[in-house]
């Protein structure tokens, strides 16, 4: 049996037995689409604004610095037919040199990126985790979930999230 189908099996194993469980009452089930509260909160847009603003500036220097090196490599090839053999050599093992030098810095820079994006993402997903608890606790539900292959609309609370994670923190 495949992982996935394993994971489906357990799940709707577990599913079942809370649905047991719950015979005499009704089981109240919700769906949080975690996809769509790092897109569409207003605190994953500012932690993506964030990122722009902090990155934003590093990124414009790199694409420049590429534009240039891009015209240093065109102009070489211009140009090869009248220059001589060794100031070819020159020129092309600095254009190697500088493209080296850019592909450090493009590495360091998605490095740099990734490590301060998980930074604001967790942040923003531990928000989200305590908002869910609270309506969890607060509307009284059985289960929450957040991975589902498909969920009707009558158990998803995304928007409910959203707006609490929008609302003003107290």
């Amino acid at each position: 049996m495949k992982m996935s189908t394993k994971f489906s099996f357990v799940l709707a194993t577990a599913l079942l037995a809370l649905t047991a469980a719950a015979s005499a009452e009704e089981l109240k089930i919700g769906y949080v689409n975690s996809e769509r509260v790092l897109r569409d909160a207003v605190p994953a847009k500012a932690a993506q604004a964030k990122l722009e603003a902090e990155f934003g500036k590093r990124e414009k220097d790199l694409n420049d610095q590429a534009s240039k090196l891009k015209a240093a490599a065109d102009k070489l090839e211009k140009d090869a037919p009248t220059i001589s053999e060794s100031e070819r050599t020159r020129r092309q093992r600095e254009l190697v040199e500088q493209d080296r030098d850019l592909q450090r810095k493009r590495r360091e820079f998605q490095e740099d990126l990734g490590q301060r994006k998980n930074e604001e993402l967790s942040t923003v997903v531990e928000r989200a985790n305590r908002v869910i608890k609270q309506i969890f606790e607060s509307e009284k539900y059985d289960v929450i979930l957040q991975e589902v292959v498909f969920a009707g609309p009558r158990v998803d609370i995304t928007d409910k999230v959203i707006k609490a994670l929008n609302a003003p923190a107290k």
